[in-house]
């Protein structure tokens, strides 16, 4: 049985739409006949065991805290990722190291697999300098961005094979100087075991929030200040001229949880305006069948135009209207008109045009819906996408003449 080892930043039972995309991958190619394990870094920093079982999935830890200034504290985190690789594979031999961003996991990666002599893949989900942009912790062009940047270079310059999770960000590597053929996609994807069917209404939950009438515009996710929630609020009072029923309810948390609270307080419809705090991902589906449109304003920025985001697919598999910003990652995504609606980007007034004119538009909800939920069951299926890992990974093992990486259908 071919066994995967996969190099992670951090992992279950920290919850994170990194952490579920990771079990995801798992225990799609745990289906397929494949023996996986995960090794995360010195980065995760849940107290637990130096191996953990965590839904049926083993992962091991990397012991330590880096220390030291920028640069210095990153080789270090990389050396003890690597050795840690190293020693796992004296008890637990892998043939093939798949390593997931940020381009430290990528470096100890390749460091381990010389040693070694086995395959590595190298999957980029976003390009991390962007990232830090994007939660306000770095800055366009300074020296940490393009350290890096640079470091993302190396990783991809060194790897066997590279995936990326969409086009922008295959384009951009492109852009850089790196082959095409070298470089293919696994798009972002929903585990339909885990989103199946959608859950039925909970009358007593919307009392509880206030909620019982309609219209419903949700958001389930990180407050992060790219995602555009104070857009969202902002449209609030221009939605509920139309229609005057309508609330927005907010479920989750982050760095803009307090500026997003202040905001909707200010607001002149703060009553039709709900945040329920961070709640357990096994509730998810109960918040969900709460709303009517799901609503995801992104703020336009390169982390925003080259990475596709989890949330709107999983809205998708349960049967949610989405209503997005008109942005590269959901342009991938979204089908304006056919499996949701796109609307200009940082822009309330866009934003609360948009989701009055779906609301309006209820006649077609069902078609949308059932439209939406095909195209995640078709392109972004699991069960289905992680086959397109087989190929990869055979090519490497020798096992296959095709020197091509698939690309998404």
């Amino acid at each position: 049985m071919t066994r995967i080892l996969h190099i992670l930043d951090h992992s279950l039972p920290m919850h994170s739409g990194y952490t579920f995309r990771t079990r995801a991958i798992l225990r799609a190619q745990q289906g397929l006949g494949l023996e996986v394990r995960g090794i995360t870094g010195q980065r995760h920093v849940e107290p637990g065991p130096s191996v953990e079982t965590v839904d049926g999935l083993i992962f091991h830890r990397t012991p330590g805290k880096a220390e030291g200034p920028t640069g210095v504290k990153e080789w270090r985190e990389i050396q003890a990722l690597a050795d840690a690789i190293v020693a796992l594979a004296g008890e637990w031999r892998p043939d093939i190291l798949h390593a997931h961003s940020p381009a430290l996991n990528g470096l100890a990666a390749l460091r381990a697999g010389k040693k070694l002599g086995i395959p590595v893949v190298y999957e980029i989900r976003a390009f991390w300098e962007d990232a830090a942009v994007g939660n306000l912790t770095g800055r366009q062009g300074s020296l940490k961005y393009r350290f890096t940047r640079h470091l993302e270079n190396i990783a991809v310059r060194g790897a066997d094979a590279v995936m990326t999770i969409c086009e922008g960000l295959k384009a951009d590597l492109v852009s850089r100087g790196f082959a095409a053929d070298k470089i293919g996609i696994m798009p972002n994807g929903v585990d339909l075991t885990t989103f199946g069917e959608p859950a039925q209404r909970d009358e007593a939950l919307a009392q509880k929030l206030g909620i019982e009438q309609g219209p419903v515009i949700g958001f389930i996710g990180s407050f992060y200040d790219y995602e555009g929630l104070d857009d969202l609020i902002a449209a609030m009072p221009m939605l509920v001229e139309r229609h005057e029923g309508a609330h927005l309810l907010l479920v989750g948390g982050g760095p803009m949880d307090a500026d997003l609270r202040a905001q909707a307080a200010a607001s002149p419809v703060s009553q039709r305006i709900h945040f329920t705090g961070r709640v357990p991902h096994a509730e998810v589906e109960r918040y969900y069948a709460l709303t009517d449109i799901m609503a995801y304003p992104r703020k336009k920025s390169r982390l925003t135009d080259l990475v596709t985001p989890l949330k709107p697919l999983e809205a998708n598999a349960q049967m949610q209207l989405v209503a997005a910003s008109d942005v590269g990652g959901h342009r991938e995504l979204i089908r304006d008109g056919e499996t949701g609606v796109l609307f200009a980007p940082d822009d309330p007034a866009a934003c609360a045009a948009a989701l009055a004119d779906l609301v309006d538009a209820k006649g077609d909800w069902d078609a949308i819906r059932t439209a939406a939920r095909a195209h995640v069951r078709t392109n972004h299926d699991w069960a289905r996408n992680a086959q397109r890992y087989q190929v990869v990974y055979l090519r490497l093992l020798g096992e296959s003449d095709d020197g091509r990486i698939p690309a998404a259908a």
